[in-house]
């Protein structure tokens, strides 16, 4: 039974003495009479027998020698990606606010956390950097709960962004789409670039399904691109199936070759972003045509490279050629050099793009979530399957926009393009006019300097 004892080396002069749940004898001292130092033992040893109860000196854990803790015991089990991500946000972001205070502080603190979500805000981070954040936060305050440091998680009812101020996603038109392929074609990436484009388009897949996607992969009876492994990169390392892409040509590193501790260590390593994410996704029927010539054009493992044979970078691939695509380029004076086709246009929404078409389509839910990587919710998981009409009904679709991109482009820039892929005269519904092919505006973002060449 806890009782209290007179201690003359601490601070009140009274210490709780009670039973902990191994047996032995705590204490903890600080109480100016001995009724309340009893009391509190009391109370520890009441929390003990409700099995409620949070040893004190657990509590004073600092949140940088928990979290240390933490990741040492997750650390294997995550992704490569999520774990970067807990590791930058706990450097960069908590350790600094909150590293040396005691777990049991942060609990008692709601004012405090509040007052911190609102600094990030201030400081100029987007919604989406803050709640990332703060997600981590409150996952490592949860594992806190389940680890007997803290009682219950301070996060709970907090709110992390308003939600009134989102940011409106930008759709493009078909004929926007192919204009900034062009743009890439011409910058540099030739065919590559301008297939990236469109496949971003016409597909709905991810960054990384789509730069992931390596020959083998592709399904030439049913025209479609097979997601099951995609490309991530993470602090400048660049992977596939949980390999990294480290040799001259771009291969995987066989896992024999790897050290030991840096193998892959099970299937799920590399895996989609969620199961619904592997899946076949077919192209219309001109895309998988443009998609196979891209194939036939080079011998990299990679269906997607560099102009050196290397796998794309997001972030390199994003400033050097996605921006100026989009957003043109200003000129030297007061006129533009090259005109924006849709300003701050992403890659990702080019997915939302695919699926606003999808929509004015008429396209059911089930074959619009099927096709982005996406499970369905409620009972309609269960019930609700794609069939081949609609299938169908999705490429037909595609296709036709894809035809009427082409017959909306300028006279000009149909000559550029029919120079580029002469299999495509067949699409237009009126012949296009023979003019002389150079460097337009619309269609490059680069060099007008170079010398125009007569259209055959």
């Amino acid at each position: 039974m806890a009782y209290g004892q007179r201690t003359h080396d601490g601070p009140g002069g009274w210490r709780a003495r009670y039973r902990r749940p191994d047996g032995s004898l705590g204490s903890e001292s600080g109480f100016s009479s001995e009724t309340a130092a009893e009391n509190w033992g009391l109370e520890q040893e009441a929390l003990i027998r409700r099995n409620l109860w949070i040893d004190p000196a657990d509590a004073r854990t600092t949140l940088t020698m928990f979290s240390a803790e933490w990741l040492d015991a997750i650390g294997q089990r995550l992704s490569p990606g999520t774990l970067a991500k807990y590791e930058t946000h706990l450097r960069v972001h908590l350790v600094p606010q909150w590293g040396e205070w005691p777990m049991i502080a942060i609990f008692n603190s709601y004012l405090e956390i509040e007052k911190w979500v609102t600094q990030l805000h201030e400081d100029g981070y987007a919604d989406n950097t803050v709640a990332s954040i703060f997600a981590t936060f409150s996952t490592l305050m949860n594992a806190a709960v389940r680890a007997r440091i803290i009682p219950a998680s301070p996060c709970t009812g907090i709110r992390v962004t308003s939600g009134a101020y989102e940011a409106e996603r930008l759709v493009a038109s078909p004929v926007q789409g192919l204009r900034a392929a062009m743009r890439l074609h011409e910058a540099g990436l030739g065919l590559g670039g301008f297939v990236l484009c469109l496949a971003n388009l016409y597909s709905g897949a991810r960054w990384g399904e789509l730069v992931g996607q390596q020959r083998h992969e592709y399904d030439h009876y049913v025209q479609g691109l097979t997601i099951k492994a995609p490309l991530k990169e993470v602090n400048g390392a660049v992977t596939k199936s949980g390999m990294p892409t480290g040799s001259p040509d771009g291969e995987p590193v066989p896992a024999e070759a790897m050290p030991r501790r840096r193998r892959p260590k099970t299937a799920r390593a590399g895996r989609t972003k969620t199961p619904a994410g592997t899946r076949t996704v077919r192209l219309p029927p001109g895309i998988a045509t443009l998609y196979e010539m891209l194939m036939a054009s080079h011998d990299h493992p990679f269906v997607f490279t560099s102009p050196l044979g290397q796998p794309l970078r997001r972030a390199n691939f994003r400033q050097r050629f996605w921006r100026p695509a989009w957003d043109g380029i200003p000129g030297d004076g007061k006129e533009t050099r090259y005109p924006p086709i849709l300003p701050w246009f992403t890659f990702h929404e080019g997915r939302h793009t695919h699926s606003t078409w999808m929509i004015e389509d008429g396209v059911p839910e089930v074959a619009r979530r099927a096709r982005l990587g996406q499970k369905m919710k409620g009972i309609a998981r269960t019930y609700d399957h794609v069939t081949e009409p609609m299938q169908k009904q999705i490429l037909d679709g595609l296709e036709a926009r894809w035809r009427q991109s082409i017959n909306a482009l300028r006279p000009q820039e149909r000559v550029t393009l029919l120079t580029w892929l002469p299999h495509l005269e067949e699409v237009l519904e009126r012949p296009a006019e023979r003019l002389t092919v150079g460097r337009f505006a619309i269609i490059s973002p680069f060099d007008l300097e170079q010398t125009p060449t007569a259209c055959p």
